[in-house]
């Protein structure tokens, strides 16, 4: 019997899902969605998640925190993640709708 692999996403649709539930999380949406992309893998060098660039506490502290406090979290994913993820959702690392 066969069983075949499941498939990982690739790189460009982590992102994308990343990047809409960003949207989403600091556009208002409740319940706030959770940051993971089911790209599980802990960075030893910055000790963050390679998928939703949380660390281990906020990963493990998520489904006890309450709205604002998850939506806190996510604001610090927008200013912590690098690239242009920030500006792609339309918000500003602190959270704040751009202009």
């Amino acid at each position: 019997m066969s069983t075949t692999p499941p498939r990982i996403a690739d790189a460009s649709t982590t992102v994308d899902t990343w990047t809409a539930r960003a949207a989403r999380a600091l556009g208002g949406e409740q319940p706030v969605p959770s940051p993971c992309v089911n790209v599980c893998r802990m960075n030893p060098g910055s000790g963050w998640c390679e998928g939703c660039w949380r660390s281990i506490d906020e990963i493990a502290a998520w489904s006890r925190l309450d709205e604002s406090q998850r939506l806190a979290v996510w604001q610090v994913l927008v200013a912590r993640r690098p690239g242009p993820a920030p500006d792609a959702v339309g918000f500003s690392p602190q959270g704040v709708r751009a202009t």
